[in-house]
């Protein structure tokens, strides 16, 4: 991928973006296809996933079997290089007790960032989930509706590729006629569960996955997304005629060197690259923002991490779109006489109502499943079907013990037990076989276990936030954050609901609990906030700048010529995972800075 080094960086740019990630990709995409001239500071390595992805190797050909370890925590070809819930030389530190109350902080140093190894389920806000507190007393409304952001869905679903139904569910919005792409059918396992939790009244439906099913419509897109800019035109269908469909090889975590999954880095910046009007530096370790006499951001410094030397480079306005929590830090450091506590900081909220999604799983051992002749059940790297949260009723009326909902994904496809002890298989075939007999066993047994997991809102609180350490910092000198969280009794209530549905759903289904039973307590069942890497908040979204950092265009009230485009600005963190509507928010930002330079504004 093309990039640039620190020194031959221009002495100014029309804006800085810090990131490479959903939002900042977005962002320089948005900007680049209408002539701005931008300069994007990645913290990471160049990453290129055409030339780098393993795409048919398997995993007995990896070292130590493929298996997880610290550096590589989800298998030696994932994707993440140089990033995880530890990356030396960058610690952070945990501030809050008890197991349920620490925050793992993952970070992907390098282009791209986690749109490498994201799990690509890309789900709409619905109208409740823009106004909760109107809904149910809790959290904060955003100072926007779905209304508004609903052609900027439609925009990103286009321009990445997104497969999916619409099935009409409350608070679960479709896309207009012909802008998802068609789902692939659901797997056998997928098909088991779909139909036999129908009456315990659960639905399950297509997911909404960006990974393209088919090749997108090269001729069209462009111009319904480009109107009257025929360069954006000609270089968008350029850029989708070189994506392929899926053809089911190989787990999206390792990146795509088809192109046919969304990642940043395929999608968003050969583009712009292509635009002639962005520069590129990685390893680009930035420390602070600039700011002028007259208030406005002036430029970023940063560390050239191949050098160790500061640079600094200087904009008509600046992005921030580095991960929600490494924005926080960066603004945070921003200090000046004008913002003694942080850049655009005069709430004092800055790092405060950080929010994860509410995770919890279970797994269930299914006898139907047993035996099965040998099938390709690859497919799209991960869900073909979910089940969305259908309780609002329920919910609205007080019946339930927590305030907010969850949806459901199960993992069917070829699952086998595990082979250590306590660890599956032994419990299965009355303690062990050998030779001949454990072949048939594992040949038996093979694709009949199930993962559930529930990925839920959390309503955001003010015992989840971070802030700068006193006295620890990074290997360049930067201090570092220091984390508290706290899970109210609204998300461990709903980590014992999930158990207790996934058990339901699995017995429903003909199968029986595997491994761990339900928990009877949510601390018990609750994964860590950070584990499922979904963290927002820390500059909230708001209509006044007393109780909020940026205003509904993400821009901070403070500086003018400052945006945050990646999950920061999050008012609430929806049971819809937070990727689409984070580039939404990018791109509707992003229309408003380039009216704003194009008026002068800045």
């Amino acid at each position: 991928m093309p990039q640039i080094t620190a020194q031959e960086a221009k002495s100014e740019y029309d804006v800085i973006i810090v990131g490479s990630g959903a939002g900042g990709g977005q962002t320089a995409y948005t900007l680049t296809m209408e002539g701005v001239k931008v300069l994007m500071l990645e913290a990471g390595r160049s990453y290129d996933p055409v030339k780098e992805t393993p795409m048919f190797k398997q995993g007995p050909s990896a070292p130590l079997l493929g298996a997880s370890t610290p550096d590589k925590p989800f298998g030696f070809y994932d994707s993440t290089v140089d990033g995880g819930w530890t990356v030396p030389g960058e610690p952070y530190v945990r501030a809050s007790e008890g197991r349920e109350n620490q925050f793992n902080w993952w970070r992907a140093r390098m282009t791209g960032g986690r749109t490498n190894h994201w799990g690509r389920l890309s789900f709409r806000n619905g109208p409740y989930d823009f106004k909760p507190r109107s809904r149910d007393g809790l959290g904060f409304d955003w100072p926007l509706d779905y209304e508004d952001v609903a052609p900027y869905y439609d925009k990103v679903e286009q321009l990445i590729g997104v497969y999916g139904n619409n099935d009409g569910l409350e608070n679960t919005p479709n896309s207009p006629a012909g802008v998802l792409l068609p789902p692939p059918a659901p797997r056998v396992g997928e098909r088991l569960v779909q139909h036999r939790v129908k009456k315990i009244g659960i639905p399950v439906v297509a997911a909404h996955r960006a990974v393209l099913t088919k090749r997108q419509d090269a001729e069209n897109i462009p111009a319904k997304l480009h109107p009257n800019n025929p360069k954006a035109q000609r270089l968008l269908r350029e850029s989708m005629q070189s994506r392929a469909a899926c053809f089911w090889a190989t787990p999206c975590g390792r990146g795509c060197s088809i192109k046919a999954t969304y990642q940043s880095t395929t999608v968003h910046l050969p583009p712009a690259l292509a635009s002639g009007n962005l520069d590129l530096v990685p390893n680009a370790m930035v420390r602070e923002v600039l700011v002028g006499k007259d208030g406005k951001a002036e430029g970023i410094l940063f560390v050239d991490k191949t050098t160790g030397q500061e640079v600094r480079v200087r904009a008509r306005a600046v992005v921030l779109a580095a991960s929600a929590a490494e924005t926080v830090r960066i603004m945070l450091n921003s200090k000046s006489a004008l913002f003694p506590e942080g850049v655009a900081n005069s709430s004092g909220l800055v790092g405060k109502y950080l929010m994860d999604t509410v995770g919890a799983k279970l797994a269930g051992q299914f006898p139907a499943m047993e035996n099965l002749p040998p099938l390709n059940e690859d497919g799209a790297g991960g869900a073909h079907v979910y089940a969305p949260w259908w309780l609002y009723k329920e919910q609205l009326a007080g019946k339930l013990n927590f305030a907010r909902g969850y949806h459901i994904e199960f993992a069917s496809a070829g699952r086998a037990p595990g082979m250590g002890t306590g660890s599956g298989l032994e419990n299965l075939n009355g303690g062990g076989s050998w030779g001949q007999r454990f072949k048939e066993d594992v040949r038996r047994y093979q694709g009949s276990i199930f993962g559930f997991s529930g990925r839920g809102e959390m309503i955001p609180n003010e015992g989840s936030y971070c802030e700068l350490d006193p006295v620890v910092k990074d290997k360049w000198g930067i201090p570092v954050l220091r984390f508290h969280w706290k899970w109210s009794d609204h998300e461990l209530n709903q980590a014992a609901h999930m158990q207790q549905t996934f058990k339901e759903m699995i017995e429903a289904s003909g199968g029986r609990v595997w491994g761990k039973q339900p928990e009877a307590h949510g601390r018990d069942a609750i994964h860590p906030g950070g584990d499922i890497i979904h963290e927002v908040g820390g500059a909230l979204m708001g209509d006044n700048k007393r109780k909020s950092v940026t205003d509904q265009w993400c821009r901070t009230w403070d500086v003018p010529n400052l945006y945050l485009t990646d999950g920061a600005p999050f008012v609430s963190n929806a049971d819809k995972n937070p990727t689409l509507t984070l580039m939404a928010l990018a791109w509707r930002a992003s229309d408003h800075l380039v009216g704003e330079l194009k008026r002068g504004n800045l």
